[in-house]
């Protein structure tokens, strides 16, 4: 890989090739006729607007290894401050703001950051709340000059107007180009370090597995993707939405810009695709534009992928990439394959078909163990139809934690002989003699009882099959020194106590058909599960658990 062959390269090349082609359609907040005005911005104007940055940053003493929090809603400002970033060899630190003020607090703390760059808002809870007090060499704001934040983007950008720097050095594949961190909902956040490398694999994962063209148009629901759409040559248009809470999102403002532009692809989250499902059967809406959806953070229910898939053309297809903050894609299936997999499997408790590798991921399942794991060994891997603990390896495998040792030693392992690094995705799954994954859920969310281990979602699959039952989640709940199952249910509508008792009957029944199951005797319920704030769609069990305690013991 070539020195310059990163994120920025794509940008610049387009630049030079297609200066006059959009880059981003970004909505401002007045309307026309009911409509949001939205301002294009093309491909010079993106990279013209990062070199300006860009020199402003270094005057301003924003250099390489400069570790930025970056804190700007998805924005023609927010794609061109990450461009510029990478272009003087900073770090942009991306943190979910949704994620709680305590894991923002500890990620912070854990980045140690040189600079904070952010909203109005973002600065407020910054003072407020004595986010990293002090420590901050640069605090610019992306708006006007306040009693706590002096310095703005536009006196950056007149430092950049005097700046007579005109290159800069290229940035090798294997620097650090950002750190993301995950989203806390199966654990305490952690920051993935991503290089440059790293960034370029992920592009062309995505380009390859799902034939992305050169004249597609992306609907940005989900920021991370939208940021990497320029390099997949793709327009993209930023959506008026709340984009920490896509469950909310209002289905007729992406109905609408769907058919505006004439999107062509579009990546949300479950939580996002459930909401503008349901909406658009109640309104016989027909998006005709998408060749493709993708849609990742959580398994689509396949009820979800049925009804969605009468909103699109025969051909047009749900794709649901299996992956993480650390490594994505790592699997990825279409809806057309998922249906016809789930008639007999989800029937039968067999967990969720997850497709297979993609191309340059070497995929394994090992012997599940909690503890640390010191050196790749062959006698790790388990036969085919045996559970274990999904391990991967490839380009776009991020290979450790920023300042977190214990994370790395309990997440990474490596291989001494070749020194190559394998990620343990904390999740359980299991290979079929075709190759096939099927997906079992978290390993930190098994349930073991004195006889036998139960997996949440081959599980969870046979309740989720009832029709009244939207999703369902398994829970220990304790029972001496080991535990005991329960399953809580949430259901499509609300359920008077009568109405409850009698699909608590029917579930207790379906339970008993199925050998992985029968064992089940609580079922509970839950108006509304507490899921990630990132996709709204990782359910959060050992919140229930706690829950379902307090109520059976």
């Amino acid at each position: 890989m070539s020195a310059d062959n990163n994120v920025l390269a794509h940008l610049r090349r387009l630049a030079s090739e297609k200066p006059d082609n959009i880059a981003i359609y970004a909505p401002t907040k007045k309307k026309r006729l009911g409509q949001f005005i939205y301002t294009h911005h093309t491909y010079q104007n993106l990279n013209d607007e990062c070199n300006h940055l860009a020199k402003g940053l270094v005057a301003e003493g924003i250099n390489h290894s400069t570790k930025v929090v970056l804190m700007v809603t998805p924005s023609f400002t927010f794609f061109a401050l990450v461009f510029a970033l990478f272009k003087v060899g900073a770090i942009p630190i991306l943190i979910d703001p949704g994620m709680g003020l305590k894991n923002l607090k500890q990620c912070l703390k854990e980045a140690a950051p040189d600079a904070f760059i952010g909203s109005f808002k973002a600065h407020l809870a910054r003072v407020i709340l004595g986010w990293e007090r002090g420590n901050f060499k640069h605090v610019i704001t992306i708006g006007g000059k306040s009693l706590f934040c002096r310095q703005t983007l536009d006196d950056i950008k007149k430092k950049g107007d005097i700046s007579r720097q005109d290159d800069f050095p290229e940035r090798p594949a294997s620097d650090t180009a950002a750190i993301i961190f995950t989203s806390g909902s199966t654990g305490p956040p952690k920051g993935a370090v991503f290089t440059h490398r790293n960034f370029s694999a992920m592009i062309d994962a995505l380009k390859n597995t799902y034939n992305l063209k050169n004249d597609e148009i992306d609907l940005c629901t989900f920021p991370l993707f939208g940021l990497i759409a320029p390099a997949l040559d793709m327009v993209s248009v930023i959506p008026v939405m709340d984009f920490t809470q896509p469950a909310k999102v209002n289905p007729d403002h992406i109905f609408s810009t769907i058919e505006r532009f004439k999107i062509t692809n579009l990546f949300g989250s479950p939580a996002l695709i459930k909401r503008i499902t349901k909406a658009g059967l109640r309104k016989k809406v027909k998006l005709k534009s998408l060749r493709r959806v993708i849609s990742a953070g959580a398994p689509v229910p396949v009820k979800t992928l049925r009804e969605f898939s009468q909103l699109l053309k025969e051909e047009t297809q749900v794709f649901t990439p299996y992956g993480a903050t650390e490594a994505l894609p790592v699997t990825s299936a279409g809806s057309h394959e998922i249906i016809k997999a789930a008639l007999k499997a989800n029937n039968e408790g067999k967990g969720v078909f997850i497709g297979r590798p993609v191309e340059g991921i070497e995929l394994f399942i090992i012997k599940i163990t909690d503890d640390p794991i010191d050196s790749w060994a062959s006698s790790l891997i388990l036969e085919n139809g045996e559970i274990g603990e999904v391990v991967v390896s490839g380009p776009q495998v991020t290979e450790r934690y920023l300042n977190r040792d214990d994370a790395n030693r309990l997440n990474k392992i490596r291989n001494l002989k070749t020194n190559q690094v394998y990620h343990r995705m904390g999740d359980l799954a299991y290979q079929d003699n075709e190759g096939q994954i099927w997906f079992c859920g978290r390993k930190s969310q098994r349930i073991i009882t004195e006889t036998k281990i139960f997996y949440t979602i081959p599980i969870e699959t046979i309740f989720n099959n009832h029709p009244a039952v939207y999703r369902s989640a398994l829970v220990g709940l304790p029972f001496g020194k080991t535990q005991k199952p329960a399953i809580i249910i949430e259901t499509e509508k609300p359920l008077g106590k009568k109405q409850q008792k009698q699909l608590q009957n029917e579930l207790l029944e379906l339970a008993l058909n199925h050998k992985i199951s029968k064992e089940i005797k609580t079922i509970l319920f839950y108006k509304r599960f507490p899921v990630d704030i990132r996709h709204n769609a990782k359910i959060n069990r050992e919140k229930l658990g706690k829950w379902a305690a307090g109520k059976v013991l």
